[in-house]
């Protein structure tokens, strides 16, 4: 990108970021005398949270990536935009109301100081108490909620389920975003945490880092104290072949991908790339396959399920990994090999939404992808979409915590 194009870029942005703080300056304005010092406090954090923006933009380098100071960019946005849209929603609806009184006013004769009568102190007030909400919560999802890890046990039965394998346990993780991590205690805590559900299975389906394989090396000693008796295994998500950045040679990308492929040698993880492989007890069997990053959209079709099938027979129970929710609804669920079970991310549910058990469960993310957290069912056919152990990009999750699944399968 020109430099020309990024300083363009970067007034622009600037521009909308004045104009919104303008706005939202009316209800402090409204709210607070001439001289008090809240409007003085809202202009010194607007003005400085603006000009670090400006920074940042400036200065940005994608072959960075999303974390480290992109990272702490669009956390500051966030943190500080987000709500004063909200507020600016509320005083919208008022100025509107205030126009419209104009007129009637005005029409009608009526004597006024002014032809739009002034703001009401009470809906500014209101509107700056609404904005405090989503200041807290995105505050809290910076502070607390990217490390909030929950456990999420689900129990799947299947009549076709081999004798043997009657309550198999497997534990799913996704999307851990090496690179993004900030807090080793944390993490320690998390792997602990998986391996106290002592699952028979470890299955992990992609996106071990944000796009460098050496974001993952600090990791390694944490990670490998995972343990499955019946095996850990793996796949790549669309982060992990380092798309999103300019590398300087292909010889180069192609070194960071094999440093990859070494490090989940290294953490004890068997990584199906469009491979399977078969899981026996006693006389019985089920395979477990992995198919490469799949997307629909402008996200790459890296898998291959017709591959990952060769020593698959009819009548197999199988266990698919396959990162993007997306390829189940375009690929699998109508595959002539039946797929019992495929286990999926890539969502992160956003890292925003709301979920009460029971009650609602949304996020912004569902209009994009309409599987995008939990468990689908279709002909017989299970999908779940695990929400994401770390995080990407937002320093933070609000609403949607990073997830730990606890599958156990059960004979019908």
């Amino acid at each position: 990108m020109s430099t020309s194009t990024i300083i363009i870029r970067s007034l622009l942005i600037a521009i909308f970021l004045i104009l919104v703080d303008w706005y939202a300056y009316q209800a402090v304005k409204t709210t607070f005398k001439e001289g008090h010092a809240a409007r003085y406090l809202y202009w010194g954090i607007s003005i400085g949270v603006l000009l670090f923006l400006l920074y940042i933009l400036v200065n940005f380098n994608r072959n960075a990536g999303p974390q480290g100071i992109f990272s702490n960019f669009l956390g500051l946005l966030i943190l500080f935009f987000v709500p004063k849209l909200l507020l600016i929603v509320a005083m919208l609806g008022e100025d509107i109301w205030r126009l419209g009184e104009g007129i009637v006013y005005k029409v009608s004769g009526s004597q006024t100081d002014s032809f739009i009568p002034s703001r009401r102190k009470f809906i500014s007030q209101t509107g700056l108490i609404l904005a405090a909400i989503p200041f807290a919560g995105i505050l809290h999802g910076m502070w607390k909620g990217k490390y909030n890890y929950r456990v999420i046990r689900k129990t799947l039965t299947f009549p076709d389920l081999p004798e043997s394998f009657d309550g198999l346990t497997i534990t799913q993780i996704s999307d851990i975003h090496s690179g993004s991590f900030d807090n080793r205690d944390k993490i320690e805590y998390a792997v602990d945490l998986i391996n106290q559900q002592r699952s028979d299975l470890i299955l992990f389906t992609g996106d071990m880092v944000n796009n460098r394989a050496e974001e993952m090396e600090p990791w390694v000693e944490v990670f490998s104290k995972l343990k499955a008796p019946l095996g850990k295994y793996s796949i790549l998500g669309n982060h992990d072949y380092g798309d999103y950045v300019d590398w300087e040679s292909p010889q180069a990308k192609q070194s960071n991908l094999q440093q990859l492929f070494d490090i989940h040698r290294e953490l004890g993880f068997k990584l199906l790339n469009n491979d399977s492989i078969q899981l026996k007890k006693d006389n019985d069997h089920i395979n477990i396959l992995g198919v490469e990053n799949w997307g629909s959209g402008g996200f790459a079709k890296y898998g291959d399920l017709e591959q990952a099938c060769v020593n698959v027979k009819d009548g197999d129970f199988n266990i698919l990994m396959s990162h993007d929710p997306s390829h189940f609804d375009a690929v699998v669920k109508s595959h002539q090999k039946k797929m019992h079970l495929t286990l999926s991310g890539h969502t992160h549910g956003m890292q925003f939404g709301i979920e009460i058990p029971g009650f609602i469960k949304w996020s912004p993310v569902k209009y994009r992808y309409p599987k995008w957290a939990g468990l689908y069912e279709e002909a017989g056919k299970y999908l779940y979409v695990n929400r994401g152990f770390g995080f990407l990009a937002f320093p933070g999750r609000v609403g949607i915590w990073p997830e730990i699944t606890l599958l156990q399968l059960k004979k019908a």
